[in-house]
């Protein structure tokens, strides 16, 4: 297998000595887990940060083997992480991505909106100019995974006068696995990932109840 694409970085962990397994999000193949020789050298390292595109060139004997890539850099967002709020916004918009969805799955919706969220933050002279934006992104996140929020009513009382309570993921759980079934790949994925939903889902709640947005403008479908 051999893949040259267009790719944001959104994750690394170490692997060897100098190496590193590097999580890549793509317009058309969704999220790539690759292995980087050299990449917490002092070549590589400014390169593969969260948030900084590149064109990736990977290869592997077959399909099921973790492939090998190496990188170019196409736009550094590094100076970003000298900023409090920019860099804690680009680090966990990448955490989310790195650990809520599944590899190999195509979403190219949640990649335009999550490389247009950067480049908000890139632009926006203050954390006012994306906050909304950032919310937006982890509604289409939980959306595109099956756990959609409907936000023009509460989910415990059923009003909307005062939105600050949102389905928990156990209800969203449920309702998922009666549109699926119990046993299709949907509902395994997300049951492995309920504490990173989880965590999103309260998230989203306190930042909705904070910027008091309104639902009808922000409502992802």
């Amino acid at each position: 297998m051999r893949l040259d694409t267009h790719a944001i970085v959104v994750a690394l962990r170490p692997h060897g000595e100098h190496g590193a397994v590097v999580r890549l999000i793509t317009a058309e193949h969704g999220l790539l887990a690759v292995y980087v020789r050299g990449a917490r050298g002092r070549r590589l390292r400014p390169i593969l940060l969260p948030g900084n595109q590149v064109e990736a060139s990977l290869s592997a004997r077959t399909d099921t083997q973790l492939a090998q890539a190496t990188v170019e850099l196409v736009h550094s967002r590094g100076p970003l992480l000298q900023e409090p709020l920019p860099a804690a916004a680009i680090d966990w918009i990448c955490a989310l991505t790195a650990t809520a969805l599944p590899e190999g799955q195509s979403y190219p919706r949640l990649y335009q909106v999550f490389d247009g969220l950067l480049a908000a933050i890139e632009a926006a002279p203050s954390a006012s100019g994306w906050g909304a934006a950032l919310v937006r992104y982890e509604l289409l996140v939980l959306a595109e995974l099956g756990f959609g929020l409907d936000l023009n009513r509460c989910a415990v009382s059923g009003g909307n006068d005062d939105l600050t309570e949102v389905m928990t993921v156990e209800e969203r759980m449920r309702n998922m696995l009666s549109r699926h079934g119990a046993h299709s790949p949907n509902a395994r994925a997300h049951v492995q990932r309920q504490p990173y939903l989880r965590a999103a889902i309260r998230r989203v709640a306190e930042r909705w109840s904070r910027l008091r947005i309104d639902p009808a403008e922000h409502q992802i479908g």
